[in-house]
């Protein structure tokens, strides 16, 4: 199966990705979304992993927002 579609969803039966799973996983490094198809219906979607761009969270984001009790680490009471 040659792809020259350029639409995001592209739809491949079973036996085409058993033929040519490389081809169909480059598809899907590249932003698109594989619907398999199985006896003209979907069976199963693949899509890409898109990494976090933010990174790491800033250390300090929620500085300010609460408070730590005194006691916060303090043995329980004994009927807890």
């Amino acid at each position: 199966m040659t792809i020259t579609d350029k639409s995001p969803i592209v739809q491949v039966s079973v036996d085409d990705i058993q033929h040519d799973l490389l081809t169909y996983l480059q598809l899907v490094e590249d932003g698109r979304t594989l619907v398999i198809i199985k006896t003209g219906k979907p069976i199963a979607e693949i899509k890409p992993v898109f990494s976090n761009p933010k990174g790491l969270r800033p250390f300090g984001l929620c500085a300010g927002e609460f408070t730590v009790p005194d006691d916060f680490d303090a043995p329980l009471p004994e009927m807890i």
